[in-house]
Order: structure tokens, then sequence, then C-alpha cells
């Protein structure tokens, strides 16, 4: 019994430590909890069946065309980076300098080959056919690595950093996504209550386990009764008088 309980413990407070460090993991690999990514409008606005939104703080975007249209988003030189067609299919261009500069967060941790080219005839190469792209988009972002924003005079307060616009092609007509990066604040969140929930979460598991298994087997072998009296001697069963 008791060895079981310490393997709970263990078990526990490897769940905690690993929920400890989550946060810090999705940070280094993904968007900023600090700032927030907003999409204020798609001027002229999407068809039915076309949708676009913010994930990850201020890391992706999402389009979905669900209805049969064709959707052509544009690079960083007005040249067609992405699209998906009117049957689902996601295709990106290769010779888009949106197409390896959008494989990080930042622009210094990749090189553009001298074949892209955002005034070349695009190269299409299919990627998907569910009608959904995501891409990460820096003009949705802060851009400078580990220094605040000139805008950010107090860190509790919410600042509005820039505005910006992403064009967009729907059916062959031009349209503009326009959206606001906001610094919303230190996102320095406690970790304790995240913790305290999975240790309590594992150890309770655990514990009703652990007392069933005990009840089934005092029910088995014929153990103390509840009211903590011996049972009495088993009696065949006799034909009533």
């Amino acid at each position: 019994m008791r060895s079981a309980i310490r393997a709970l413990l263990v078990a526990a407070l490897a769940l905690g430590s690993a929920l400890a460090a989550a946060p810090t993991q999705a940070l280094a690999h993904g968007g900023n909890p600090n700032f927030r990514s907003e999409i204020n409008s798609v001027q002229p606005p999407l068809p039915s069946g076309v949708s676009i939104e913010v994930l990850d703080y201020d890391s992706y975007l999402q389009l979905k065309d669900m209805q049969g249209h064709e959707v052509v988003i544009d690079g960083y030189g007005d040249e067609p980076y992405a699209r998906i067609e009117k049957d689902g299919t996601v295709q990106v261009n290769e010779l888009s300098p949106a197409y390896y500069l959008n494989d990080s967060r930042f622009e210094t941790d990749v090189a553009v080959p001298p074949r892209a080219d955002s005034k070349a005839p695009p190269k299409w190469k299919t990627v998907d056919d569910s009608g959904t792209f995501i891409w990460h988009d820096h003009r949705m972002h802060w851009m400078i690595a580990n220094q605040l924003p000139p805008q950010v005079k107090d860190k509790s307060q919410k600042t509005k950093i820039f505005t910006y616009e992403i064009p967009l092609e729907v059916d062959g007509t031009k349209s503009t996504l326009h959206g606001t990066l906001w610094w919303v604040g230190n996102a320095e969140t406690s970790k304790v209550p995240f913790i305290v929930a999975a240790i309590v979460i594992v150890l309770g598991g655990g514990a009703l386990v652990l007392w069933r298994r005990r009840r089934r087997g005092g029910d088995d072998d014929g153990g103390e009764a509840d009211d903590g009296e011996r049972p009495g001697p088993k009696v065949p069963a006799a034909e009533a008088w």
C-alpha cells in the first residue's frame, strides 16, 4: 500500500513539473502571450464559407474555404504566396520569398534562395486538399526578439503597437485584411494552480483505484463488514416452515 502511494506521488510531481515547463516551451516555439494580434475587418467582406482567424496569440493565420471559392494570399512583395482553389486544393508558390521567410518567426533565422523572385510567374506546389491553410505571417507580429516595442511605456497596460494589412484576392476580387497588434501586459501567470490541480487529479484517481481494489479484495475474502462487526457463520439455505 505504501509503495503504491509513493508511486502516485512521484507521478503527480512529474506531471506538475511538465506543466510548469510547458509555457516556456510554447513561448520559445510559438506565439508570444504578451501580445495579441486581432483581425479588425476584411474589406470587402469575405463571402459565405470563407473565414480567417488568428491562432496562437500573434503567430499564425488560419484561412478556411469551405464553399468552393478561390482565395489567393499575397506575399510581402504583393506576389501570389498561397492559394486555396475551388475544390479545396491548397498550394504555395515556391518562388515567393514569403514561402521561405514564413518558415521562422524572425527573418534572421532563414535564408531566401536567389531563385525566389516576387516578380517571377508563380510555381505552385500542392500541400493539402482540406480547404484550410495555416501560415505564419510577419506582418502581424513584433519582429525584434528580446526587445520591447517603443510604444510600451508601462508593461502592465494594454498598448497598441501598430495596425497592419494583408492583401487577399477572392474569386478574382481584391480584398484586404485589416488588423491590429496589441501589447496586453506581462503574461507571467502563476503555475501553482495548475500544478496543484494535476497532483489532486492524479492522487484522487489513484486513491479511488486503490480503494476499489481493497474493497473488492475485502468482499472476495470475507473481510470485515462496514459496521466493524464480523459476519456470522454461513448457514446453508433451508426451506421455510
